[in-house]
């Protein structure tokens, strides 16, 4: 059982780093096209999958790092200048 482990962690690692790769964007995959990530993950399932977590995933934002972006409070009738002109 434990020769079979780091096999089956390694072939676990590797399908959910191509299915990952394979799912992103084409625009926001970094360092490399996404065709060649996914054979890199392919032909060399550790260090391929490892690389992608590493330098070729989109990097997710961290919170507290960096501006918030929110939506615009809403604006009572009072605050909009084409409400109050028609008045």
């Amino acid at each position: 059982m434990l020769r079979v482990l780091p096999w089956l962690l390694t072939l676990a690692l590797t399908i959910y780093a191509v299915v990952d790769c394979i799912q992103t964007d084409d625009s926001r995959v970094r360092n490399l096209p996404k065709l060649v990530w996914v054979l890199l993950i392919l032909v060399f399932p550790l260090v391929g999958s490892i690389a992608w977590f590493l330098a070729g995933r989109p990097q997710r934002p961290q919170s507290g790092r960096g501006p918030i972006h929110r939506p615009p409070p809403p604006r009572g009738p009072d605050d909009d200048p084409d409400f109050l002109r028609r008045l």
